[in-house]
């Protein structure tokens, strides 16, 4: 079975959860299209990188990033940066010919996120963008119920991704609430996941009116490069610096198709914790699914008898989309892990049999000329029509 060595860069959460994934997937989906090999871990501090290649199962460990584009070695360059460093490193490997998994969103602009698809297409890589929250079973088993009919032709949707780890105006500034170096705010880091979701389950959109909000305008300063995620709070005289992107976006969507709905994302919501959520109605049913809740798909079917219509509660199991491959008895538990599991599964069987997984660098520049969109309705205050892929 062929070996793939994978290159990964950055040592943050998210190196631990693409690590955790690499030793996972043979585990589930056996016999694995290929089998991934931790060779090297990038980050800045040497210190980090040293540290991570021991608890990640890594066999080397580097500062530079530039280390792993040039080692023939690697296969694939998995990038886990902040933002404002995707593109470089992307378009890099790209042209040294290595695949490529990087996590959302795909670039700090529209600009950087084209630049780095058409340098896979002219390259021939293997491209995919980390909207892990897709490839959740009850996600997928939606798109199989919405495929085939189930619930009609769509008529509306409204998805949301709510959380509260910066709601408190003295957790620190991460990277994530400076634009030079996330380019959006809530938008960006979580709201794309929701437009990745429904972009999946419903169409492609065409125009979206916007309104953003920025709650606290400014934060402490950060001691350390390791992102907090609001966990840590700041003492009450510690220096403080504006932030420049939202907390808050709020969006209604016209889709290609016809069907409407609306997009909200903040992280400002106390009580949420990790809440995406999506409802669609459709002529012929309803489909609710609460990612906090991630077994279980809820469905209504205007076709059941009139005293037996009513929200019907699905858990996914071995039955359903990737159920299989997972766990023997539905309900048991699908956690985090299992999505990104799942993720690696399609990017390397995409890589063996030389094609696109979903989601991948297309449809992460897609996503970014919709962000683009939002962000200029906010402006305007009116509906902004969404630029096509060029």
């Amino acid at each position: 079975m062929k070996k793939m060595n994978i290159g990964l860069i950055g040592a943050g959460f998210m190196a631990k959860a693409h690590s955790i994934a690499y030793a996972g997937m043979p585990m589930f989906f056996w016999p694995a299209p290929a089998i991934p090999v931790k060779k090297t871990i990038v980050d800045i501090n040497e210190e980090i990188a040293r540290d991570s290649a021991d608890k990640l199962a890594f066999k080397t460990y580097s500062t530079d990033w530039r280390a792993i584009i040039e080692d023939p070695e690697i296969d694939i360059v998995d990038i886990c940066t902040p933002n404002n460093i995707h593109a470089e490193i992307a378009i890099a490997a790209a042209k040294a010919g290595k695949h490529i998994i990087c996590e959302k969103p795909l670039a700090l602009t529209s600009t950087q996120a084209r630049d780095m698809y058409l340098a896979a297409k002219e390259n021939k890589v293997t491209t995919m963008v980390a909207f892990n929250y897709r490839k959740t079973p009850a996600v997928q088993l939606a798109k199989k119920y919405i495929t085939e009919g189930a619930i009609g032709r769509i008529l509306d949707f409204h998805g949301t991704y709510l959380q509260d780890w910066s709601a408190d105006p003295n957790s620190p500034l991460s990277w994530r609430f400076q634009k030079s170096i996330c380019g959006s705010g809530a938008l960006g880091d979580i709201g794309t996941h929701v437009v990745d979701m429904l972009r999946f389950l419903v169409g492609d959109f065409d125009s979206v009116n916007a309104r953003t909000a920025t709650y606290i305008p400014e934060r402490p300063t950060q001691s350390g490069l390791s992102d907090s995620l609001g966990n840590i709070k700041s003492s009450s005289n510690t220096p403080k610096k504006p932030v420049d992107v939202d907390d808050q976006c709020c969006f209604m969507v016209q889709c290609k198709n016809g069907a409407f709905g609306t997009i909200e994302a903040t992280r400002n919501a106390w009580g949420r914790n990790n809440f995406i959520t999506f409802e669609i109605h459709g002529t012929e049913g309803t489909i609710y699914f609460n990612y906090e809740r991630r077994d279980e798909l809820q469905v209504c079917f205007a076709k059941d008898n009139d005293d037996r219509r009513g929200f019907r509660t699905v858990y996914t199991g071995p039955s359903h989309p990737y159920g299989s491959s997972l766990w023997p008895i539905p309900a048991l538990g699908i956690g985090y892990t299992e999505t990104k599991i799942i993720e690696t599964y399609d990017f390397f069987k995409a890589i063996m049999e030389n094609r696109q997984p979903e989601p991948n660098f297309k449809d992460g520049y897609a996503i970014e000329l919709i962000s683009d969109a939002v962000l200029e309705s906010a402006q305007t205050q009116q509906w902004t029509k969404i630029k096509e892929i060029s």
